[in-house]
C-alpha cells in the first residue's frame, strides 16, 4: 500500500516567546520599539504595512501588521520582561530571524522560544 503524499498549500510559522532580563529603558521607549518592529520585519523578509502601539502604565504594547501576518511586543519594564510573537505565512519569510533580532535588540539576558508550524495540507 502506498502512502498518500500531501501538499502544503498554506505555509505558516508562528514563533512565540518570553524574554527576560531586558533593558528597562528599551522596554518603555516607544520610538525605539517602533524601530525594532520595522527592522524585525526587514530581517525576516516581511512586508510591513502598519504599526500600532499603546502605552500601558510604564509598559508598551506594539504590533506591526505585515502583509504576511504580524509581529508583536508587549513589555513589563518593572520586571525587565517582554513577550514576543512573530507569525508569518509564506516560505519567503523567516520569523525566527525576526524573533532573534528582537531578543537581541531588547538586551535580553535569556529567553524561551517556541515554534509552531501552522500549515494546511491537502
Amino acid at each position: 500500500m502506498r502512502a498518500l503524499q500531501k501538499t502544503v498549500v498554506v505555509f505558516g510559522k508562528h514563533v512565540i516567546g518570553d524574554v527576560y532580563g531586558c533593558d528597562r529603558g528599551k522596554l518603555t521607549d516607544l520610538l525605539y520599539l517602533t524601530r525594532v518592529i520595522r527592522e524585525a520585519a526587514t530581517v525576516g523578509n516581511m512586508t510591513l504595512l502598519e504599526i500600532k502601539s499603546w502605552k500601558i502604565g510604564d509598559g508598551v504594547s506594539i504590533i506591526g501588521i505585515v502583509l504576511e501576518s504580524h509581529i508583536s511586543i508587549h513589555t513589563w519594564p518593572e520586571y525587565s520582561f517582554a513577550t514576543v510573537d512573530v507569525y508569518s505565512c509564506g516560505v519567503h519569510t523567516d520569523p525566527e530571524k525576526s524573533f532573534d533580532y528582537i531578543v537581541k535588540a531588547l538586551g535580553a539576558s535569556h529567553y524561551e522560544k517556541k515554534v509552531v508550524l501552522r500549515n494546511y495540507e491537502i
